[in-house]
C-alpha cells in the first residue's frame, strides 16, 4: 500500500516515471540489475537485508544509479551509514508529498547541472555537494537552496529569458514562488530584468541568466 502510494507521489513529478516496485531486498537488487532506474528510493526496513546494504550491494556490483531513502528509521547511525554508502538524501516518515517532490526535483537539478558542465567550478563543485561555506551565497529566509537550483537549472535551460509564469510552469512552482527566486537573483547579480511591453497593463517582467 506505502509503495504505490509513492508510486503515485513519483509519478506526479514531471520527468519521472516509475521503473519498477520491489517489496524485499533481494526483489531491488535483482530489479536494479534488470531495469538499470536512475534513482532507487529505498527503505531502510526490508524483510530480508536492510537497505543500507542494498545500496552498498549496488555499489559494489558497479550499479552506479542515484539513491534516496525514504524511511521511518531515524537513528544517527543508520543514517551515517546511508550517507556513507552514497545516499544522496535521507527522507524520514510521515513525510509530506512535497517534500519528496523537492527531493526529486533536486535529484533532476543535480544531473541536468552535471550534463551541462565540461569542467567544474568550485561554485558549481559546492552547489552539486551541497558544501557551500556560511556567507558564501546564503539565501534570505524563506528561500530554500534546492527551490534555487531548480530554478537556476530552469534559467541555464532557456538562455534567452523567461517571465516568471514560464519559470513555475516548467519548474512546476507556483508563480508566486517562481517570482521570488527570480528576484532575488535578479538582486544579487545572477540574472537580468527586462521590460516586455505589448498591450494594455503593466509591461511583462523577463529573466535572463548571467553567467
Amino acid at each position: 500500500m506505502v509503495a504505490k502510494l509513492h508510486c503515485r507521489y513519483v509519478s506526479a513529478v514531471a520527468g519521472f516515471t516509475v521503473a519498477g516496485v520491489a517489496h524485499s531486498g533481494t526483489e531491488a537488487l535483482r530489479a536494479a540489475e534488470r531495469l538499470r532506474p536512475d534513482l532507487v528510493l529505498l527503505d531502510v526496513f526490508l524483510p530480508d537485508m536492510d537497505g543500507v546494504r542494498v545500496l552498498r550491494e549496488l555499489r559494489a556490483a558497479g550499479l552506479g544509479m542515484d539513491a534516496l531513502f525514504i524511511t521511518a528509521a531515524r537513528d544517527v547511525g543508520t543514517i551515517r551509514s546511508a550517507l556513507r554508502a552514497g545516499a544522496l538524501h535521507y527522507l524520514i516518515k510521515p513525510f509530506t508529498q512535497a517534500a519528496l517532490h523537492e527531493q526529486l526535483r533536486h535529484v533532476a537539478s543535480l544531473r541536468s547541472r552535471l550534463d551541462e558542465l565540461d569542467e567544474a567550478r568550485q561554485e558549481d563543485v559546492d552547489q552539486i555537494f551541497g558544501t557551500r561555506p556560511r556567507g558564501s551565497r546564503e539565501l534570505p529566509k524563506g528561500l530554500a537552496a534546492h527551490t534555487a537550483d531548480l530554478v537556476d537549472s530552469v534559467l541555464r535551460a532557456h538562455p534567452e529569458g523567461l517571465s516568471a509564469t514560464e519559470c513555475a510552469e516548467l519548474g512546476s512552482l507556483s508563480r508566486v514562488s517562481a517570482r521570488r527566486y527570480l528576484e532575488y537573483f535578479a538582486e544579487t547579480g545572477r540574472a537580468e530584468v527586462t521590460l516586455r511591453y505589448g498591450g494594455t497593463g503593466r509591461p511583462e517582467r523577463r529573466y535572463r541568466r548571467l553567467g
